[in-house]
């Protein structure tokens, strides 16, 4: 772990100190990096998911399924 001296938006720390119920602002920034790699992480999985679909086609026939189905409404 380093050590690093920075300014943080005193609002922001509150309420995320609040809605995660941690006591230091060491845990809010801590969880709130965590929280950030993790969505990015997610995110890159999901498109490339999505990436493979394309490829295979299952994105262009869902939507084909899915026009069908609201036409048939």
């Amino acid at each position: 772990m380093s050590v690093t001296q920075i300014d943080i938006d005193d609002d922001a720390l509150e309420r995320a100190m609040a809605l995660s119920k941690v006591r230091t602002k060491k845990e809010a920034v801590n969880l709130a990096l965590r929280f950030y790699a993790e969505q990015q992480e997610r995110a890159a999985r999901i498109s490339r998911h999505f990436k493979r679909a394309r490829e295979w086609g299952a994105v262009e026939d869902a939507e084909r399924l899915h026009e069908a189905e609201k036409r048939s409404r």
